[in-house]
């Protein structure tokens, strides 16, 4: 018997030293010398700082920026520690028309912006012509920004309620969440309704922004997987570099 636990526990230490201690090493010494940067999580360094990740999006909401897909990922997006869908199916009212919470003193706040008020938010800010059927001025706070709980409000009124109709169609990316809500990428069709809004940000010519765009938009992955992409961050990045804006700082 205690040949054969001796033999047992031979096995146990010679397979914890394999397992534990010489495949991690090795694995990790081979990713560190073949794959440095996606080793280290594709961190993109700018001014001698870590601003972010190729593989994490971020949010973007000033106008000389372009913008990321909307996310689900903790309480207001894009946070790596809550990766997260919004788990709404197509034919709810909350994914659709969106949602308002109400606190214990009776304050209301939005709960959740829904698909129609992200169009209508995407077509003000890119200059998208649309119908509507009725004007947005009924929609603004005081300080003449569009109120999303008015919005929700209008969207939801079972009796008249809101249409808007862009007379463009607006890319699914740009106002649908990933299923993780960190995705970094947009579509190049995303990123062309935005690019006239971004220049005029920037005080320079679209054709000089689009030529940028064009740069960053990457290819089918293997020339056959997925669809064409154009990284946010990296793209953001370039235009900082080669046309700043007054004051502007990724990320922001």
């Amino acid at each position: 018997m205690l040949k054969e636990l001796k033999t047992g526990f031979l096995m146990m230490v010679v397979m914890t030293l394999i397992t534990g201690f010489i495949y991690p090493a090795v694995v990790t010494l081979i990713a560190q010398i073949a794959f440095h940067d996606q080793a280290n999580g594709s961190l993109i360094v700018a001014n001698g700082q870590v601003i972010g990740s190729r593989l994490l999006g971020q949010n973007f909401t000033k106008p000389e920026y372009f913008h990321p897909r909307p996310s689900s990922a903790g309480g207001n997006g894009y946070d790596p520690t809550a990766s997260a869908g919004s788990n709404l199916g197509p034919t709810s009212a909350k994914l659709l028309n969106g949602a308002i919470s109400t606190d214990d003193k009776g304050k209301e706040s939005v709960g959740f912006d829904g698909i129609k008020v992200r169009i209508v938010h995407y077509s003000v800010e890119n200059d998208i012509a649309y119908g509507s059927s009725a004007p947005l001025d009924m929609f603004k706070d005081a300080d003449g920004n569009l109120d999303n709980i008015k919005l929700i409000k209008a969207f939801s009124d079972e009796k008249t309620p809101l249409i808007f109709t862009p007379k463009t169609p607006i890319p699914a990316d740009a106002i649908a969440a990933s299923a993780s809500g960190l995705d970094p990428h947009i579509s190049p069709r995303n990123a062309e309704l935005q690019t006239a809004r971004v220049a005029k940000a920037r005080g320079v010519p679209t054709d000089q922004v689009q030529a940028v765009v064009a740069e960053y938009t990457e290819g089918r992955t293997l020339g056959f997987l997925g669809e064409p992409h154009v990284n946010v961050l990296e793209l953001n990045l370039a235009l900082d570099t080669r046309f700043p804006a007054a004051k502007s700082s990724a990320g922001k």
